[in-house]
């Protein structure tokens, strides 16, 4: 095997190996068909690391990480551990020292998945998520005044700079180009409103836009992108927004999507390491039953291919996954009701590989 790749591996909290157990299983077999080789090096971090030692993210670990050709995330959160603490020092720590500027969100229906969304089909919905990672509202700017009295100010402050909103937005730019579906990119903001932040996202937009003439431009307000991705979503090619609105609309993109048993997303630093993770929690009743989805897990692992120059090897898992789901064995999403064990779903897609 001439081509291998390291990557890192954290499995996390709750069901979080369980579902990158099958993940590694799935990546293993289309390395396998493919002829490269995937090493794998364990991390464990997440609630039960910092329960016994205290330690959330030691910084060794970042310099580390950022020798690795991809990071391959199960979940993270801990019902022992106060909200906030995991979240912030391990997901928003990573994503900011390793400057993964982009958070990227297929949505895509797969058959035999049920849609809240009546009479849409699979090929009406399927679009992509461009979200700026590293900016925005999650900065973590601001602070408190007169805290705990009848008096106290909290500020909290959206930082958006003409750089990283530039290369957000290039960046999306270059993705619809490349995914060459609709040729349409659409910026997500609120320009009627937030009159500095949204229209330094404008102003770029329209900037960059004018070297990208075969890409059709668009404008839609968030509050308008939430009914549409209800009413017509199949208007939607890419879409490229700042960090609070796309934290906001790829949540109502999965359930579009069928639920985030199937939602799969990548922190992309296109210069960099990535990571890529399925976008449901820890799920912890359900540790140990071996009856959650592992769907969005082994998607996240065909994004890193995708992600890593593995093509065909992406393309392999995506077919598997879709032949799975067409086969009917597989009855449902959701958690304890998919006729088959978290390990026999695994199981079946890595067969059709």
């Amino acid at each position: 095997m001439s081509r291998a790749y390291k990557i890192a591996l954290l499995p996390g909290d709750g069901t979080g190996p369980e579902v990158i157990r099958e993940g590694v299983k799935v990546l293993g077999a289309a390395a396998n068909k493919n002829n490269f080789k995937l090493e794998f090096v364990n991390y464990d971090l997440g609630g039960a690391r910092y329960l016994k030692t205290g330690e959330v993210l030691p910084e060794s670990m970042i310099e580390e990480f950022k020798k690795f050709d991809a990071m391959y995330l199960g979940a993270i959160g801990h019902p022992d551990v106060k909200p906030g603490i995991l979240e912030k020092g391990i997901l928003l720590k990573l994503r900011f020292e390793l400057d993964q500027y982009i958070n990227l969100r297929p949505v895509k229906l797969y058959p035999n998945v049920e849609t809240p969304l009546k009479n849409k089909k699979s090929s009406d919905i399927d679009m992509v998520i461009v979200r700026e990672n590293t900016e925005g509202l999650y900065a973590g700017a601001g602070g408190f005044l007169r805290k705990n009295t009848p008096y106290e100010v909290a500020t909290q402050e959206s930082i958006n700079t003409r750089f990283g909103v530039e290369r957000c937005i290039r960046y999306a730019f270059e993705f619809a180009k490349k995914r060459a579906k609709n040729n349409k990119l659409t910026l997500c903001g609120k320009t009627n409103v937030l009159t500095y932040a949204s229209d330094l996202w404008q102003r770029t937009f329209n900037d960059i836009a004018k070297e990208y003439s075969q890409i059709k431009g668009d404008y839609a307000n968030v509050d308008a992108i939430c009914m549409w991705f209800i009413k017509n979503p199949e208007w939607f090619d890419v879409v490229v927004t700042d960090n609070l609105f796309g934290d906001i609309i790829t949540d109502l993109a999965a359930m579009i999507q069928g639920g985030i048993g199937v939602a799969a997303g990548g922190n992309i630093n296109p210069e960099g390491v990535s990571m890529f993770e399925p976008m449901g929690g820890s799920a912890p009743k359900y540790t140990g039953q071996n009856v959650i989805n592992p769907i969005a897990a082994i998607n996240a692992g065909t994004m890193m291919l995708d992600t890593l120059g593995e093509i065909e090897a992406a393309k392999d898992i995506d077919n598997a996954v879709i032949k799975a789901l067409e086969s009917g064995k597989i009855k449902s999403m959701s958690a304890g009701k998919m006729g088959l064990s978290t390990t026999e779903v695994g199981d079946l897609i890595a067969s059709y590989i």
